[in-house]
């Protein structure tokens, strides 16, 4: 056995007491298998990094993870593992890692950025550091989500409300973040407009009673009532999500955080004296439905006319599918026009030519006057009386006669 230099024998010395349970080393690899690595700690015995220390996923090769000659932080578990080798975990190095990075987030309310990995009724849990955090359904979002699914392997961001590893409790709030969110961008945006001004933006959601219009950070409400100068019973009828629409700003509640919109523009207004549907118009549409009594023909979105069947042709129509289809555009001119009751009739058939009259019908002329005929050779007119009156005639002329 060779003598050690007081050099080694300092190093030794300084490796035991830098090799201890708990402690954090770099380490060399310098053997690879399926099962563990080898590494070169410096220290009088190798450390041992099994696979499981390394990865919980079982996926990962260990032999295509790791190569010789890689340098890697580990922690030691024990010095002594019973074969006089020393027991390494990369895995739990990183948690620790992990849990020091979410306990300062946690301390100063930083925003992480997690993938999430898992979903249940109750929440999502999201992989964020290492660490699994539970982020609950309520705290998701600032609205009902109804569909929690559409978050799996979607990246989203939260702040820690609980941090509790040792109870394996790390709780993640979302909503919070989108609530301060909107709050910070709806104020940014009432700054910017005003009652009255047009706006542009697009269509967020639909519901039954209108639509919510994204202005850029902020929505605004479009009511149903708002949509159009003419009748609509449903928004789906006239928008579609990603849209981008024209309004005005009709009202804001700065207090409520609320921005009412209007896409009933003054100057549009077809319920007026000057309206381009007033009687005498000759207007062009399109054909949407038909009934047995006449069509309904589209002259603008949601403002339609009525085309009675009597007005379609001068000719008698039995019904308006014999002559229109559905989709069909058409021209005819405004005979009756009612702002009051927002109702508008229509002619075809005032556009038509006139029908020609029928001629009367006319003797042959003839340069030839019509021939006379004798009184004699016209015969006399004969009537057969019946015996029973000719007797009756007879006997009262002799009555007279005595």
């Amino acid at each position: 056995m060779s003598e050690q230099t007081f050099e080694e024998l300092l190093n030794e010395e300084g490796a035991i007491n830098r090799i201890h349970n708990g402690a954090v080393v770099t380490g060399t690899v310098i053997d690879v298998k399926e099962n563990e690595a080898v590494l070169n700690i410096g220290y009088k015995a190798d450390g041992i990094l099994p696979k499981f220390e390394y990865t919980s996923d079982p996926q990962v090769s260990l032999t295509e993870a790791l190569h010789v000659g890689d340098q890697l932080d580990v922690k030691v578990l024990k010095v002594n593992d019973g074969d006089g080798q020393v027991a390494l975990s990369y895995k739990r190095l990183s948690q620790d890692r992990s849990n020091k990075i979410l306990e300062e987030a946690f301390e100063n309310k930083t925003v992480l950025t997690g993938k999430v990995v898992k979903v249940v009724s109750a929440g999502l849990t999201v992989e964020c550091e290492g660490v699994q955090v539970f982020v609950p359904a309520s705290l998701v979002s600032d609205t009902f989500e109804r569909n929690l699914e559409k978050y799996m392997d979607q990246d989203i961001e939260f702040v820690l409300t609980e941090y509790n590893p040792r109870k394996r409790r790390i709780v993640g709030d979302r909503k919070q973040l989108i609530t301060e969110r909107k709050a910070a961008a709806l104020k940014d945006l009432l700054d910017r407009i005003a009652v009255g001004q047009i706006v542009t933006g697009k269509v967020k959601n639909l519901t039954d009673f209108g639509a919510f219009i994204d202005l850029g950070g902020a929505d605004g409400l479009l009511h149903i009532s708002e949509m159009t100068w003419g009748r609509i019973d449903n928004p789906r009828k006239l928008f579609k999500v990603g849209q981008e629409v024209e309004t005005y700003v009709k009202e804001i509640n700065a207090e409520e955080g609320r921005i009412a919109l209007s896409a009933k523009f003054p100057d549009k207004n077809p319920w007026t004296e000057d309206s381009p549907y007033s009687a005498g118009k000759t207007v062009t549409g399109k054909v949407v439905r038909m009934t047995e009594y006449g069509a309904f023909v589209e002259l603008e979105p949601c403002i339609d006319a009525l085309l009675h069947v009597s007005q379609i042709a001068h000719e008698r129509v039995e019904k308006p599918s014999d002559v229109l289809k559905a989709g069909q555009e058409i021209t005819a001119q405004v005979i009756d026009y009612n702002p009051e009751e927002r109702k508008i009739s229509i002619s075809m058939k005032a556009l038509l030519p006139a029908p020609e009259a029928a001629p009367r019908s006319k003797a042959p002329a003839s340069d030839e006057a019509a021939p006379e005929i004798p009184a004699e050779d016209i015969p006399e007119a004969t009537v057969e009386i019946p015996a029973e009156v000719a007797e009756a005639v007879a006997k009262a002329e002799e009555g007279e006669n005595n």
